[in-house]
């Protein structure tokens, strides 16, 4: 198992890029939480991102700014999308990196889970 790689540790985002069936790569800045050589992040199931990860599960990660600009290199990783079950314990790992993933709304619309596993390089 290959460690988070130190241009992503503790970093506040991501940005995952997930693959449409013509191998165009589309970016997407997202809040990760990390846990045992893993990363995992929450979305809805009805988001393109679950789609294309259902499609082809290589995706690939690098550090980035809100706004999705990338600062560091890029990473091969693989997605799993995961069972609801594990939706509670993804939950509480990022509300204790990010404060303002506490407040109940913003995950009104949220019901999918994400386990993203680093490649060795």
């Amino acid at each position: 198992m290959a460690p988070i790689p130190a241009a992503i540790h503790g970093q506040r985002y991501i940005s995952l890029a997930t693959f449409r069936k013509t191998g165009v790569p589309v970016y997407t800045p997202i809040w990760f939480a990390e846990d045992a050589d893993k990363l995992y992040v929450m979305t809805n199931s009805k988001l393109g991102k679950c789609k294309r990860i259902r499609n082809n599960p290589q995706v690939k990660i690098a550090p980035c700014t809100i706004r999705g600009k990338i600062t560091g290199p890029e990473f091969p990783a693989t997605a799993r999308i995961l069972p609801p079950a594990d939706l509670a314990r993804v939950r509480q790992l990022i509300k204790q990196k990010y404060w303002l993933a506490r407040l109940p709304f913003l995950w009104r619309n949220t019901d999918t889970s994400i386990e993203i596993t680093p490649e060795v390089a």
